[in-house]
């Protein structure tokens, strides 16, 4: 059987702008690009797949409830735009500031890598053959720790500190930029 081979997207940063903990509608505003980096890599046959961490739900500022709606909706966009979403994989859980259940270690928290490896056994992926666009360096470590083939730094920022990033990975500085590094 041959597998597919994934848009990894985290959300906060490259899907939408992060405002910090965003779970309303009203503040989920889309950044420029990213339907049209969707819409060729589903053209090109990549699976989007959105990866992101979510403390805000750990820390109690939102449910697992409130984020689920809200990515239905967003998923609800990609679709109209002809890039449906093939999965949402979303860690709640933080080490230090979770509350109750919440406050633990996991490997799906970036920069480890479960999220991708999750992913890639549910949706039959190819992590060589595979792209991750994050605005973190614990996206980029995430990336090269589950061997996804293409990393992508989108540095929307010229002004902030560039974090420390494995050696393999791309800044770009527009999400449109990707689109011609996805013919391989």
């Amino acid at each position: 059987m041959t597998k597919n081979r994934a848009l990894f997207l985290d959300r906060d940063g490259v899907i939408n702008v992060n405002y910090g903990y965003v779970h309303r509608k009203g503040d989920f505003h889309f950044i420029e690009g990213i339907f049209e980096l969707a819409a060729a890599a589903t053209a090109r046959g990549f699976l989007p797949v959105v990866v992101t961490n979510q403390s805000g739900i750990g820390r109690g500022y939102y449910s697992e409830r409130q984020f689920n709606r809200l990515m239905q909706w967003v998923c609800l966009q990609f679709k109209r735009r002809r890039a449906p979403i093939a999965g949402v994989y979303f860690c709640p859980y933080h080490p230090e500031h979770g509350v109750g259940r919440y406050r633990r270690d996991s490997p799906f928290r970036k920069p480890r890598p479960g999220m991708l490896l999750k992913a890639a056994r549910e949706l039959h992926i190819d992590l060589e053959r595979s792209v991750i666009v994050g605005d973190s360096a614990s996206d980029m470590k995430a990336g090269a720790a589950a061997g996804v083939g293409r990393l992508f730094y989108l540095r929307s920022d010229e002004t902030a500190p560039l974090p420390e990033l494995p050696p393999e990975v791309r800044i770009v500085r527009s999400l449109t930029a990707i689109v011609p590094e996805l013919n391989f």
